[in-house]
């Protein structure tokens, strides 16, 4: 390579003629200028080794994040799935913000007269005043036996069953991580005559033998009925999966080179922990996770289906489809239009939950 050099007052310009079919042109300025003569042939160097890497055809490094992003993309059920529930995750926000801040739905407001209409029926009563007619004056999903507006009431459904949905799973995952992980760290110590891991994990293989529903059912049946209560209850009885997968990764990681070079610096275990293991460990959470919260919609639709979750005027999928249930023959858009949003729903997280877990391992994918 030949290099021709001109000077100026303010700075220096290099002007680099590769004898190749490649050539860089770099200015590098003077000790007053931002950028540094090393800043200036790293970059060089940078650019040349993606050029050699295009010509060799091999691929820029990437992340693992991107990594996983991309092999979770090219599992289009998974894909179009997450990208559902970004939506419903909108739609319950300007449901909520449109049925109890700024009410432009009233998912309470009944109106006798307009009973059991199907949906996109218009609103032509003469009897209710038009100040009480739906929002453009059509019934979109058509009304109850009470001449409530279902759209009204599914809207303001979605953001209660998610809600409770996710406030029950991160409950689930807080106590998952926590007795899963001192399950996994601190198993060896004893508790007297018994491992501290022996006790954690016996006590996760007593909560598995009650069956979970009929659990959470007696409980709420004892609570005064409350969306908090049954988030609670939710969060309570489900996170011993967490535990357990959280257990196995760190029996698997406690014995890695850094975390075994972490205790010889004298780190702190609680640093170690939640900087260095559980951030390695949470791949098979975030799975388990969006498994849980399509698991605690099915559970809270099934308790408000019995009567013994959110209760009136409060609308969920679940008390709606409960409505529907007397009028299935007569006015069966009250039980399906509630019901099929259970399945969507539910199914988009199992995809997308099934879609995670094959990106965070590609080998369950080829079959290995």
């Amino acid at each position: 390579n030949s290099c021709k050099g001109f000077s100026g007052n303010t700075h220096t310009q290099f002007y680099f003629s590769c004898l190749g079919s490649h050539r860089h042109f770099c200015v590098g300025y003077s000790l007053r200028s931002s950028r540094s003569t090393y800043q200036i042939l790293k970059a060089t160097r940078m650019n040349e080794t993606e050029d050699k890497q295009n010509i060799e055809g091999l691929k820029p490094a990437v992340s693992l994040f991107e990594e996983r992003w991309n092999n979770f993309k090219l599992n289009r059920l998974a894909y179009f799935s997450f990208i559902f529930l970004i939506f419903l995750f909108i739609l319950a926000i300007i449901g909520k913000t449109l049925t109890r801040w700024i009410v432009v739905f009233d998912p309470q407001l009944v109106r006798l007269p307009e009973k059991f209409l199907p949906p996109l029926t218009p609103f032509t009563s003469e009897i209710v005043s038009a100040e009480y007619a739906p929002k453009f004056n059509i019934y979109l999903l058509g009304t109850d036996e009470l001449g409530r507006d279902i759209f009204a009431r599914m809207l303001e459904g979605t953001s209660i069953s998610l809600t409770v949905g996710f406030v029950a799973v991160s409950i689930s995952i807080f106590l998952g991580i926590f007795f899963g992980g001192i399950a996994g760290f601190y198993g060896r110590l004893k508790f007297g005559f018994i491992t501290i891991d022996t006790m954690i994990m016996r006590f996760v293989d007593i909560m598995l033998c009650f069956p979970t529903f009929f659990l959470i059912l007696t409980v709420v049946a004892l609570l005064p009925p409350s969306i908090y209560n049954i988030m609670i209850v939710i969060g309570l009885t489900s996170w011993m999966g967490t535990a357990r997968f959280v257990r196995a990764e760190f029996l698997a990681l406690r014995e890695l080179d850094y975390v075994v070079a972490a205790r010889s610096q004298a780190i702190p275990e609680w640093r170690i922990i939640f900087i260095h293991m559980v951030p390695n460990a949470i791949a098979p959470v975030l799975v388990s996770a969006t498994i849980g919260v399509a698991t605690a919609i099915l559970t809270e639709s099934s308790l408000s289906f019995l009567g013994f979750g959110v209760q009136p005027p409060d609308a969920t999928w679940g008390n709606i489809l409960a409505d529907g249930k007397q009028f299935i023959f007569d006015a069966p858009w009250i039980t399906f239009i509630p019901g099929f949003s259970i399945l969507v729903v539910v199914l988009a997280f199992n995809l997308c939950g099934e879609g995670l877990r094959e990106a965070f391992n590609p080998r369950l994918k080829e079959g290995i």
